[in-house]
């Protein structure tokens, strides 16, 4: 990457971004702003990966979403 190139985008060099390094993307978006709720500033920071990771991650999630489904069941108020 030039030395021009580095000043117009410095987030982009990889030496600035490791993840790149580890096969590891991270997306950025943040809400704009007259779709903020209640004004709150929201950014979503998304870092996606592959491989044994990706499988430890997708483990963790489905156990937190079955515990989240669990505890919403037992506390639905029934008629």
């Amino acid at each position: 990457m030039s030395t021009a190139s580095q000043g117009r985008n410095p987030g982009n060099s990889s030496r600035d971004t490791p993840g790149i390094l580890n096969n590891v993307r991270v997306i950025s978006y943040n809400i704009p702003e007259g779709e903020r709720p209640g004004g709150i500033k929201v950014r979503f920071k998304i870092r996606v990966v592959t491989g044994k990771r990706a499988k430890e991650i997708d483990a963790r999630q489905a156990r937190a979403i079955l515990e989240a489904l669990q505890c919403q069941r037992q506390h639905q108020q029934h008629p």
